[in-house]
């Protein structure tokens, strides 16, 4: 008999590291602190971060950061074009140039050139005062640090951080 159940059972591939490192707590909740001073809206930080997620090509991420913008009232065509941003008419151009930010963060350069251009940052300076640059920045270090865990750990994914997320 096959299971047709789609909710996932356990697929964590190690129990949850706070549970053996508990700083990571303390970790997690000064990130979560540095990047949530307002300076960025905090649907600028899911989109960049389901970016991200998109990138790696990892579920968990993908599934919490889509939670969080559905949460937050944002539209599926929103959502759902986030993979195709470039070309989406759905984005402002802040958000654009973060979301250029973050890629250029996460992908590799092309030979001989840098990652993060003077022209991107100009553009992304263009967008966001001194402040929120350095949250922006932040926040993609922030999901640099959570995909480490994600990738290797493997947690099952979750709509919220509420849910179960290390079986």
């Amino acid at each position: 008999m096959t299971n047709t159940n789609t909710s996932p059972t356990s697929v964590s591939r190690m129990p949850n590291p706070a549970d053996f490192v508990p700083e990571l707590n303390d970790i997690s909740a000064a990130l979560f602190r540095a990047t949530g001073n307002r300076s960025v809206p905090r649907t600028t930080m899911s989109l960049v971060h389901l970016r991200a997620g998109q990138i790696v090509g990892n579920t968990y991420l993908t599934v919490l950061n889509t939670g969080f913008l559905r949460k937050a009232g944002e539209s599926e065509e929103r959502i759902t074009a986030v993979s195709s941003w470039q070309d989406a008419p759905y984005f402002t151009a802040a958000e654009r140039a973060a979301l250029a930010l973050v890629e250029a963060t996460l992908q590799p350069a092309p030979p001989g050139r840098e990652r993060v251009t003077d022209a991107l940052y100009a553009e992304v300076a263009a967008h966001y005062d001194e402040k929120a640059l350095a949250t922006l920045t932040i926040a993609i270090g922030q999901i640099n640090f959570f995909i480490a865990l994600a990738v290797i750990g493997k947690p099952q994914p979750v709509g919220s951080l509420a849910d179960e997320q290390w079986g």
